[in-house]
């Protein structure tokens, strides 16, 4: 027989029930207070994570936004409305023109063989001094006399020749025969000298056929149809292949050189506009990429000698000890950084600190302030700091930076190249000058239609940007080329012997 719980048992046991159901209650909200932290903290992650993708996708636009001439490679021409100003210097308070010590450009005196006139003789009448009557032709020279040219165009400045095969009747059979104009007469209406000048107008000044119609026409009083303008670019493209051969050559030879590229179309498909230099010759060809194809296009599957470049990928493949990197490049895009906030700021002020005093260091290195084992004392400290900034730059919170940083860590040794190699120099502003012609020829003509066409570029720039460093007549070149392809003969040589 089961004894009755006592009223205090009863009491004690609903109090504990009580109890472990306030604190199952309590268990069970504190799980879902866990529980609804756990999930806001996750959500806090994520929002954390999208702000920071934000706000790095906020700075890559603001720095697209902010891009201009002084930051990237964007001419000045195409600066947006807000890019800053250039740089204007003050006034010095001096006179425009050259200064006192400035060697002076004077017109030169054509030698005698130029004359076409006969020299006109001045002579002195009466002494300025006393008046007295002074002997005229019959008297002598004291010195050598004064002279000024006057040059001035003929009326006709071209040189029309007629060939005219006539007819005879035979007295006996009446029949008539007609004598023939020489095959190698009749190959040709425009002779070689007045080919060159019409190249040169096409090529080298980017006249448009249409133009050069129009100036052949106005100035030399002679017609000439669309298509011989095109036909004189093809005979003159092929007059011209051994000289871009040989420039070629040359390049890929070279113990230095600068190389660079920019965009080209044909007709309306972009490809891109190879140029290598050395300090005597140039060297263009058109390919249809901007990778190794067009490289290798340039200079040979394996590349001689020490290349100065910017920083594109494809030349990567390079050591970075047989290659220099070009610090006008450089300092862009340390004014990027800058420019761009953040953690980016103070890796690109001690970057713009550092490339100051490069190019400080060499531009009196080159003026003969000190000699290259001096040059490279004091770069030795400057290589130090960026070898720093740049490790640094790599653990900041910007993931631009991380890459760029560590992409120019990769070719570190390819900064400093120039201070210990003769004939490197720490810009490629020497190649980007020689391609600049080309830059102007594609704004204006907007390419080329064909392959031909293409050809036609790269071998007339060739010979005349090479021309022009060895300061050489061009038109004399291209005159002698045309007349040596229509005679089948050999072909002068672009590479002057020094």
């Amino acid at each position: 027989m089961s004894v009755p719980a006592c009223q205090g048992c009863r009491e004690r046991d609903a109090r504990i029930a009580y109890l472990e159901r306030v604190v199952a209650e309590l268990l069970e909200r504190d799980r879902r207070r866990e529980a609804e932290y756990r999930e806001l903290e996750t959500r806090y992650q994520v929002l954390q994570a999208q702000y920071r993708q934000l706000e790095s996708q906020c700075r890559d636009l603001e720095t697209r936004l902010g891009v201009n001439a002084s930051n990237s490679s964007l001419p000045p021409s195409a600066n947006p409305p807000g890019a800053p100003k250039p740089v204007v210097k003050q006034p010095t308070g001096r006179k425009p023109g050259g200064q006192p010590g400035h060697p002076p450009h004077l017109r030169q005196r054509m030698p005698a063989e130029r004359l076409t006139q006969p020299i006109q003789h001045h002579y002195p009448s009466i002494c300025e001094c006393c008046q007295h009557a002074l002997p005229g032709v019959a008297g002598e020279d004291i010195a050598e006399p004064l002279w000024h040219q006057v040059v001035e165009l003929p009326e006709s400045l071209v040189d029309v020749t007629e060939h005219q095969a006539h007819g005879r009747r035979c007295p006996r059979c009446h029949a008539v025969t007609w004598a023939e104009i020489p095959s190698e007469v009749r190959a040709h209406v425009f002779g070689p000298r007045l080919g060159a000048v019409l190249s040169y107008l096409s090529g080298f000044l980017h006249v448009g056929k249409r133009g050069i119609e129009e100036f052949v026409e106005t100035v030399f009083g002679t017609p000439i149809a669309l298509g011989s303008v095109s036909n004189l670019e093809q005979e003159m493209s092929a007059a011209l292949a051994p000289a871009h051969a040989a420039a070629q050559q040359a390049v890929q030879a070279a113990a230095t050189k600068n190389v660079d590229e920019t965009g080209w179309k044909r007709a309306g498909t972009t490809c891109w506009l190879w140029a290598a230099a050395t300090r005597w010759v140039a060297c263009f060809v058109i390919r249809p990429t901007r990778g190794a194809i067009g490289l290798v296009a340039l200079l040979g599957e394996s590349i001689h000698g020490i290349v100065t470049s910017d920083r594109l990928a494809v030349y990567g493949s390079l050591s970075p000890d047989r290659r220099q990197v070009c610090w006008a490049h450089l300092k862009r895009d340390f004014q990027k950084l800058v420019e761009r906030g953040g953690a980016a700021t103070d890796l690109g002020t001690e970057g713009l600190r550092v490339v100051d005093d490069v190019f400080d260091w060499w531009h009196q290195f080159r003026g003969g302030g000190f000699d290259r084992e001096q040059l490279q004392q004091h770069i030795a400290p400057l290589r130090q700091t960026l070898r720093a900034a740049l490790a640094a730059g790599c653990a900041v919170n910007d993931a631009k930076a991380n890459t760029f940083c560590e992409n120019v860590l990769d070719i570190e040794p390819a900064l400093w190249t120039f201070t210990c190699h003769q004939g490197v120099e720490p810009t490629n502003n020497h190649i980007e000058r020689l391609l600049r012609p080309g830059v102007l020829w594609r704004k204006n003509a907007f390419g080329c239609h064909s392959v031909d066409g293409c050809r036609f570029v790269e071998r007339i720039l060739t010979v005349v940007q090479t021309l022009r460093l060895q300061q050489r007549s061009v038109l004399d070149f291209l005159h002698q080329s045309l007349r040596a392809h229509r005679q089948n003969q050999t072909a002068p040589a672009l590479l002057a012997s020094r």
